[in-house]
């Protein structure tokens, strides 16, 4: 049976800089969007924002859908890559709420297309995406009939 990773991830920007985090990947730190997996009880969007949450500390919405990758990891795994995109006034400090993540960085999208260390393709696919200036609603990804939060 065909069963793809479901994942969200948010390119947050702020004064010309990307927001990354860093982790240690089998031994080696590696740098990646605030980025994890689709939770069975939650929506796109309430993934993304926790993701963002838990790993950098900052509560925040994102303002825009960015794209979806759909994509085969190195080891054969197949992933599908919702992102999303916010804009903050500055760079905000962060403070990482999951243990798997060494520290966030404000870096420039230069240094990150440039980095030898990011955790797949589509850290820079997703800069590049970015750069390209398309921005599209939120409504685009959004949840049909969804339970709200209290008929959970």
């Amino acid at each position: 049976m065909f069963s793809p990773h479901i994942t969200v991830a948010c390119l947050v920007h702020a004064e010309g800089q990307l927001l990354v985090v860093e982790e240690d990947v089998n031994g080696k730190p590696t740098l990646n969007q605030p980025a994890g997996h689709l939770e069975a009880d939650e929506t796109l969007l309430q993934a993304a924002c926790r993701e963002l949450y838990e790993e950098t500390g900052l509560k925040a919405e994102p303002h825009y859908f960015l794209g979806v990758h759909q994509w085969i990891a190195p080891d054969k795994t197949p992933f599908i890559r919702f992102l999303f995109g916010l804009d903050l006034p500055f760079c905000a400090e962060t403070a990482p709420q999951d243990s798997d993540i060494t520290r966030c960085h404000w870096l420039s999208p230069g240094d990150i297309l440039q980095a030898k260390n990011l955790r797949s393709v589509l850290v820079a696919e997703s800069v590049r995406l970015w750069q390209q200036g398309e921005r599209y609603p939120l409504s685009l990804v959004c949840a049909f009939n969804w339970p709200s939060s209290g008929d959970a």
